[in-house]
């Protein structure tokens, strides 16, 4: 489904937004798990405080000036018609668990994994709340 349709305002473009990174976030951090038996594996996620931070912004900007504005961070670009693009980094105290605790690391990664969808179910529900009944997870 393409989730730039539900756009109507800025708040559910942000809502939006959340769902996409936390789409993307969610096969990172999959991939992390997959990939645990793997000797030279380098586990990622996204730069989720840059996001977050990037957020805080742009909710501040639009009570000041009922606009919403989205600046490109070093980690987070955005493009033409609402998309984005998100890069995944190396996370280093997961790499570091990797190399040295792989029951810690996998620990990790399930709460991440969990928190993620967490913030997804929350973003999604608000989202359906603000355009009536919609089905995010077709």
């Amino acid at each position: 489904m393409n989730l730039s349709s539900l756009i109507t305002d800025n708040i559910a473009e942000l809502l939006v937004k959340i769902v996409e990174f936390t789409q993307t976030r969610q096969k990172i951090l999959s991939r992390n798990i997959n990939n645990i038996h793997s000797f030279d594996f380098v586990p990622k996620d996204l730069a989720v405080d840059e996001f977050s931070e990037l957020l805080n912004n742009a909710i501040d900007e639009h009570i000041l000036n009922q606009r919403l504005l989205l600046r490109d961070t070093e980690n987070i670009k955005f493009g033409i018609s609402g998309s984005f693009e998100t890069k995944a980094v190396v996370d280093e105290y997961a790499k570091e668990l990797f190399e040295e605790n792989r029951d810690e690391y996998l620990e990790l990664q399930i709460s991440k994994l969990l928190e993620n969808s967490l913030n997804q179910r929350v973003a999604a529900e608000l989202l359906r709340e603000k355009q009536g009944t919609i089905s995010i997870f077709e």
